[in-house]
């Protein structure tokens, strides 16, 4: 197999020997006269070629320029992964604007902000997704928006529908086949000969752990280099075909997919939502090479029944990021699903999606262990390096170099990083300091260039005059039997607060145990589901101070009247306070209702006895635990989620 991958990457080496940048409109140009005829685009009703997809997004481009678009213009983009997307997205390049698309999941005051913030001029949206009505959603936001700018949106000049739901748009408001055909009656009006490969071709909002979503602004010949960079990472084919479900207003979709299987002439086989049979169904009718996934929609695969019946022998490969998953997910991978190239990855919106990725060659405790090395990028990558980008450490308070090997923040800097946040200087200043793009993240930089992520620099927190760690406290906690994604966050009592969904609790009943074994005594309490504010963890987004029916002075007040028992399928959260550091002795408690879990003991030994080696974590080969098969339970639209700058961004 080794062979096999290297043949293939010394192809894509030698036809991309040197670096040439250009910009998205460009590329596809090129593409169209290396692979004119081939597929580049595959759904259930329709395939379009390369060629078909270039005269589309001319078409298109044509008549953004008619409705006023004009170089450095922002053109909004609302629409899940339907064939329209791809004509749409690269036509607003060919116009020479700046591409956003949003997240179309947000919810009314979300997406009114985002179009304020952007000052977009043009939007391209979907009639309806989801349960969600973006024409009444914009009545809300900006009453008379049909008729042009309103007080609400100043700047939104025109909206372009895609009629998604069966409503047949709105009266009197253009649809993308006639945005088409207005550009049919202006050939040759878009300006996108103004436009370099280092000029602004994206804007993709993120945010972080708290306030307002950020734009983030990438280059043409950024997505491009990382593009290319995971076509050689993960040793692309001749013609590889693409299946996945995650948006394409991500990073994951637009660049692991999209762009990427462009340089090999390949194809996308775009998903509007995942579930386990239409991938198996999609895969076996267009003959898939890879699929695109998180671990729990790895998960979802493995577990379901029907794959049985289908015909998987075109699969050979798996792209499944944004969260770790043990080596038992990956041996299943292999021996269930027959994929014989495995890699999984890390990285930030910010640095211009995944930077670094294990390899299909890799034993397979690397996917589990690590989050990879940076890309292999040849020609595309950091001078003198045959890297993406380069990696290092520092402190997270002083900002100061680590040695290499140590653990601390993980800042990284290449020609694929953000030009910075729209229209937020403080913020970019903040992350982005002498061309280094500081991750929030903790981590080590291995000798062999492999990184491990251990935490947030954000979530760190002092008590008794020591930081504490919340994911050393999270992969202790995961160990114990019945435990379910549990989050460890700091409280503004100096306490820590971990939320952790039991594994088999009938009722959410108030446990018998509590202990005291240092000076501020410890309890519990039942709560709601966490929200989560990071991709793969399940992280808590503290408020101020605890919810009123938690809060406590001096002592833990007496727990609220337990409520009444509830269906065991609904998954409940049990919040556990601790004073301590990240290495504090843990006891697992058992309540009446069969739950574990966990507080302060001055003894570790019985964690140590529950759980088997304490670092076993994510590179243990322990049985499959039970929150794997509840957290495919959820597996629907937005609770795939993929980590960017510590916000959740839904997968699928």
């Amino acid at each position: 197999m080794n062979d096999d991958i290297e043949a293939r990457r010394a192809a894509l080496r030698a036809r991309f020997g040197v670096w040439e940048p250009v910009t998205l409109s460009g590329f596809l140009t090129r593409s169209v006269q290396n692979f004119g005829d081939r597929p580049f685009v595959i759904t259930d009703e329709r395939t379009a070629s390369y060629a078909e997809i270039d005269a589309w997004a001319t078409r298109l481009a044509g008549g953004l320029a008619a409705l006023g678009v004009r170089p450095g213009d922002r053109v909004g983009v609302l629409m899940a992964n339907y064939l329209e997307f791809v004509p749409v997205k690269f036509a607003i390049a060919r116009a020479g604007a700046v591409a956003i698309p949003f997240n179309y999941l947000y919810r009314q005051d979300e997406l009114g902000y985002v179009l304020r913030q952007s000052r977009c001029s043009v939007l391209v949206t979907m009639t309806g997704f989801g349960g969600l009505g973006y024409p009444a959603m914009l009545d809300a936001i900006a009453p008379g928006w049909a008729e042009g700018p309103t007080t609400e949106l100043p700047d939104l000049r025109r909206v372009v529908l895609l009629d998604t739901d069966g409503t047949g748009g709105r009266e009197g408001v253009l649809d993308v086949a006639g945005l088409a055909e207005l550009g049919d009656q202006h050939p040759g009006l878009a300006g996108a000969a103004a436009v370099t490969p280092d000029s602004p071709g994206d804007i993709l909002y993120t945010s972080g752990t708290t306030g307002l979503p950020k734009g983030v602004v990438v280059t043409h010949d950024a997505v491009l280099r990382t593009s290319y960079g995971s076509a050689l990472t993960r040793a692309y084919q001749d013609g590889r075909r693409i299946l996945f479900s995650l948006p394409c207003y991500h990073m994951f979709g637009y660049v692991e997919g999209l762009l990427s299987v462009m340089f090999a002439g390949g194809a996308i086989i775009p998903r509007t939502v995942f579930s386990p049979a239409d991938y198996f169904a999609s895969i076996e009718r267009h003959r898939a090479t890879e699929i695109l996934a998180v671990p729990t929609m790895t998960v979802a695969l493995l577990e379901h029944p029907g794959r049985a019946g289908c015909d998987l022998s075109s699969l050979t490969a798996i792209l499944s990021g944004a969260a770790p998953a043990p080596v038992w997910v990956w041996q299943k991978v292999r021996s269930e699903l027959g994929i014989s190239e495995i890699t999984t990855g890390y990285g930030m919106t910010e640095c211009g999606g995944a930077m670094t990725l294990t390899l299909p060659e890799d034993p397979l405790e690397f996917h589990a262990a690590t989050v990879g090395r940076p890309k292999l990028a040849g020609s595309a990558g950091v001078p003198g390096t045959r890297d993406l980008c380069v990696y290092k450490t520092v402190d997270p308070l002083t900002g100061e170099d680590l040695p290499a090997g140590a653990e601390g923040e993980l800042t990284s800097t290449g020609p694929t990083h953000m030009l910075g946040y729209w229209d937020k200087p403080a913020e970019t200043a903040q992350a982005l300091r002498e061309g280094w793009v500081y991750s929030g993240d903790l981590g080590v930089v291995q000798p062999d260039g492999y990184l491990r992520v251990t935490g947030r620099s954000k979530e760190l927190y002092k008590s008794g005059g020591e930081l504490v760690m919340p994911k050393e406290v999270e992969d202790l906690l995961t160990q114990i039997p019945g435990s379910a994604r549990p989050s460890w966050s700091g409280w503004p009592t100096s306490a820590g607060v971990t939320w952790a969904a039991p594994g088999s609790c009938p009722s959410p009943a108030w446990p018998s145990t509590r202990t005291s074994s240092s000076p501020c005594a410890r309890t519990s309490w039942p709560g709601s589901r966490c929200p989560s504010t990071c991709s793969s963890s399940t992280r808590p987004t503290c408020p101020p101070r605890p919810p009123a029916r938690c809060r406590s002075s001096a002592s833990p007040s007496a727990p609220p009247t337990a409520s009444a028992p509830r269906d065991p399928s609904v998954r409940t959260s049990r919040r556990i306070r601790s004073q301590g550091s990240s290495r504090s002795r843990l006891q697992r408690l058992r309540s009446p209702a069969g739950c574990w879990l966990a507080t302060s003991t001055p003894d570790v030994a019985p964690v140590r006895a529950a759980c088997g080696s304490v670092g076993a974590g994510t590179g243990s080969s322990a049985p499959e635990p039970a929150r794997w098969r509840r957290n495919r339970q959820g597996a629907g639209t937005g609770s795939m989620l993929h980590r960017s700058g510590g916000r959740p961004m839904p997968g699928i």
